[in-house]
């Protein structure tokens, strides 16, 4: 089946204006920038009235429609699963000839790294613990330091970064790539709304989404950067006496910021694809040595037990009626699943660019469940390592968690080669932070300029470093109040943002029928015309 283009006068990157050697679309461009911009001064001038309003915010969109996103991820998960069985899953994107740019090796090594890569290395550890001991709550309000909290502690751990999660940033990334490759719309957000608004997504509509997704983006990047720094700059702490303050904050930044702009000039095959492909070699190797060094029949035992346990515990964790956990509920499953749908323009669009040649059945699998083992593997390993030393008394774990920065690197300091393992650790958390900037970036670059794949360089530069800028500013003017208060902007920015989740898979839905409907057309009328001798 070749593809069939949507019929549509609009031509990719009409609206766009030629400035300063940048190519960028009137007005979404410029709306995101002065909104930044407005922004950025606001918190650097009354830093602590903004961190106010932004908590107060993100506080009442948690508590007040925890609901919402509770049933709005678990009807993705569901829609997802449907798609994937159904014989909606037979088709490719970008027409049955496509062939995928990247390997597969390539192609789940950047989907990973600029997905949930940097979290897991800095809640690999810290989860679980958090969990067992009670740090803030317990799931399902079991009793802490128990052998069911022990229990619990994983599976609960293992579904806040499991299928859900990946749910959310499959869905939109099957969207965007189905409708850029298979249907010719540019490679942003509002074209996955074509089925239901049609031409009027090069109007208002679409800008609308479009800005809602680069300040979602934006927001998720600098504040993972920012609040980035400060676990790397605590880590040069605990391993070299390095002063943690601001001024190693802002320089790591500047290192980060830096590295990612030579990986964006590069591009994908030359910078993220390369990046990423390092990361998870590092990132393997790591997980195998602390398998290895760690109480290895424990995590053996423990990947199959929380496997188990997470399939017994899915629909639990998932109800939002009647639970007597509501303070942890709200403070951890609730607040996941809104950071989730925030970062789902900025991973969704990064894995719609990377998948073009792959079946809609193999997209789904690989971006749901292909992470979904290596989270497993990965909690099981650091997690049960972690509660292993907590329960038997061993270094600062056994008082518990105390700063959460630091877990892994406390968890580290008792297994052979401390320091080589911990300076990889900070390596790890470098390049994992590095590839989410250089793809946050490049899909920023996306949207700004229309949809366009290729932006100009100097465009790449200028998003890249802004980012940067945005972390070191705030972080110098207002502290870590300030990067939380970006935080729970973007966290706030996820309630409408369901809302476009929830839309966007009925469209899909639409625009996948239509192509099998048409398919099947073709496949009868070619075994028509073979049992009636004709040439097919």
């Amino acid at each position: 089946m070749t593809k069939r283009f949507y019929k549509t006068d609009y031509e990719t990157g009409q609206d766009n204006i030629s400035l300063l050697g940048l190519d960028v679309h009137n007005p979404v461009f410029f709306i995101s920038a002065v909104a930044m911009v407005a922004f950025v001064s606001t918190a650097l001038i009354a830093p602590e009235t903004v961190a106010t309003g932004l908590f107060a915010a993100r506080d009442w969109v948690l508590n007040t429609f925890d609901w919402f996103f509770v049933l709005g991820v678990n009807l993705v998960f569901v829609f997802c699963l449907v798609v994937m069985l159904s014989p909606l899953g037979r088709l490719r994107i970008g027409g049955s000839d496509a062939k995928p740019d990247f390997s597969t090796k390539s192609w789940l090594a950047m989907l990973f790294s600029a997905g949930i890569g940097i979290g897991l290395m800095f809640w690999g550890a810290a989860e679980p613990l958090a969990y067992h001991t009670e740090w803030f709550g317990t799931p399902l309000g079991v009793e802490p330091g128990t052998e069911e909290s022990a229990r619990l502690a994983l599976s609960a751990t293992m579904f806040h970064w499991g299928l859900n999660a990946w749910s959310i940033y499959a869905v939109l990334g099957l969207a965007l790539a189905y409708f850029t490759f298979s249907k010719g719309l540019p490679l942003t957000v509002r074209s996955a709304f074509y089925p239901l608004l049609g031409e009027r997504i090069w109007g208002w509509p679409g800008h609308l989404i479009d800005l809602l997704a680069v300040v979602a983006t934006l927001f998720g990047l600098a504040t993972s950067l920012g609040l980035g720094a400060q676990q790397v700059a605590s880590g040069l702490d605990f391993l070299f006496g390095i002063d943690p303050g601001i001024i190693t904050q802002i320089v790591v930044i500047a290192c980060i910021t830096s590295v990612a702009i030579i990986s964006v000039v590069r591009g994908l095959d030359g910078g993220v694809k390369v990046l990423s492909n390092i990361n998870m070699a590092m990132a393997g190797i790591f997980l195998l040595f602390v398998f290895i060094v760690g109480p290895t029949l424990i995590i053996a035992n423990g990947f199959w037990e929380n496997t188990i346990n997470y399939i017994q515990d899915f629909l639990p964790l998932s109800n939002w009626v009647g639970r007597d956990d509501t303070e942890w509920f709200h403070g951890w499953t609730v607040f996941y699943w809104a950071w989730w749908i925030s970062w789902s323009p900025f991973v969704g669009m990064f894995i719609a660019r990377v998948s073009k040649g792959r079946t809609v059945r193999e997209f789904l699998v690989a971006v749901i469940f292909v992470p979904m083992l290596i989270t497993i593997a990965w909690f099981s390993t650091f997690g049960e390592t972690a509660i292993f030393q907590h329960e038997n008394g061993i270094g600062e774990l056994s008082d518990g968690v105390g700063d959460v920065s630091l877990v892994l690197f406390q968890m580290l300091e008792h297994l052979p080669f401390a320091a080589i393992t911990s300076g990889i650790a900070i390596v790890l958390v470098f390049v994992f932070f590095v590839t989410s900037s250089d793809s946050g970036s490049l899909v920023i670059d996306s949207i700004t300029a229309g949809g366009k794949l290729h932006a100009p360089v100097p465009q790449r530069i200028f998003w890249a470093s802004i980012e940067g800028l945005v972390a070191a500013v705030l972080l110098y003017g207002g502290g870590a109040q300030a990067l939380q208060g970006l935080q729970a902007g973007a966290i706030t920015v996820g309630l409408p943002f369901t809302v476009v989740l929830l839309v966007c898979c009925y469209s899909l839905w639409k625009g996948l029928w239509s192509d099998l409907r048409a398919l099947r057309a073709i496949e009868a009328a070619r075994a028509l015309a073979v049992k009636s001798g004709e040439p097919s």
